[in-house]
């Protein structure tokens, strides 16, 4: 019988993972023949989150729940959770109800038929017409940026075979980009489209900054592009200088008296060039941010609890990818020390 993990990162969602929990069950138990589980991961929640899930804990036992030690941010703690899902398919959904939970019958169909990875796609949203359509435009540039071709309006939401989880095990990156890295390994991905309804209750925990970071971080783990150009801007501004300084030259030595340099020149030039300059500092900035991140292998997420999970649950999270342990060296069998007895039969016998 197929087993579905349902996973849900929180933070500070008091007021829906009980509703979240509830519409998951009914749409679940509505598919014929699948067990499941729901994992929730609680990423330092400072309301009653981690209270409701304990609740739900304690009255169900395929409610999983981990806690983490602090908050690990938007990118760690969601990926994680995702790779805690043991079941042959592994659904990914928020918990503030802007994943619609009757999607979930969708994406188990096109598992059905033989998608590795499922993904919900927005093609509409209630949200904000400016964000949607800034969004729409930050995926354009990233899909012109990238090495690879991502999915637009692709947020996380989606199926994907344990299969799949296995191979993201196997994924040393301790700030992982999971739109990018899906794109990147190379299996078709199922579509399923949906209309993302407005959050209703609670206030999203996205701010100015995790969205900046999230779309940087999705330009800076797929492409080279930024460095290029700020290699080749430079170049043609240093040529375009010698040549506005050449202008400069002769128009001064043909008429000395009649022209005048002034100050308006230099000052453009100058802060044209020192924006120029701070933008692409900037962005190497991002570049070494990123390696350093890499270079530190900080774990993912450190856990405060678990609860409902079997004990010998994590002998199961093994990767499909990487090398073979190595097998157990064979050891020598110790000589056991000769007595004094044994020593003076041996000469006896010598004599």
């Amino acid at each position: 019988m197929p087993h579905l993990s349902l996973v849900t990162p929180c933070y500070n969602e008091e007021a829906n993972v009980v509703d979240l929990y509830e519409q998951v069950k009914a749409v679940v138990e509505k598919l014929e023949g699948y067990t499941y589980e729901h994992i929730f991961i609680d990423n330092a929640s400072t309301d009653d989150t981690v209270g409701k899930l304990r609740e739900l804990a304690a009255k169900d036992e395929r409610v999983r729940v981990i806690i983490n030690a602090r908050n690990f941010g938007h990118i760690r703690s969601p990926y994680y959770a995702l790779l805690q899902g043991t079941g042959d398919a592994v659904i990914l959904l928020a918990a503030d109800l802007q994943d619609p939970p009757p999607v979930i019958a969708e994406l188990v169909a096109k598992w059905e038929e033989g998608a590795k990875v499922v993904a919900a796609i927005k093609t509409s949203s209630e949200e904000s017409r400016i964000m949607y359509a800034i969004r729409t435009l930050y995926y354009r540039l990233v899909t012109r940026l990238a090495d690879v071709k991502l999915l637009q309006h692709f947020t996380g939401f989606g199926l994907y075979d344990q299969h799949i989880i296995k191979i993201l095990r196997g994924i040393d990156d301790p700030y992982p980009y999971l739109r990018g890295i899906i794109s990147e390994i190379g299996f078709d991905v199922a579509r399923v489209s949906f209309k993302q309804p407005q959050r209703k209750r609670g206030k999203t925990s996205n701010n100015f900054y995790t969205l900046y970071d999230m779309a940087m971080l999705g330009i800076t783990s797929h492409s080279r592009i930024p460095m290029r150009m700020a290699s080749m801007a430079g170049f043609f501004a240093s040529v375009l200088s010698a040549l506005v300084g050449f202008g400069y030259l002769v128009a001064k030595l043909l008429f000395w008296y009649k022209f005048e340099l002034g100050l308006a020149p230099v000052v453009v030039g100058l802060f044209l060039m020192s924006s120029a300059l701070l933008f692409f500092v900037g962005m190497l900035g991002e570049y070494v941010s990123s390696i350093y991140v890499h270079v530190r292998k900080i774990p993912l997420v450190l856990e405060r609890e678990r609860i409902n999970f079997p004990a010998d649950r994590m002998e199961s999270l093994a990767p499909l990818s990487g090398p073979p342990p190595p097998p157990p060296r064979p050891t020598k069998a110790k000589a056991k020390p000769k007595s004094e007895s044994d020593t003076d039969d041996a000469e006896r016998k010598a004599s």
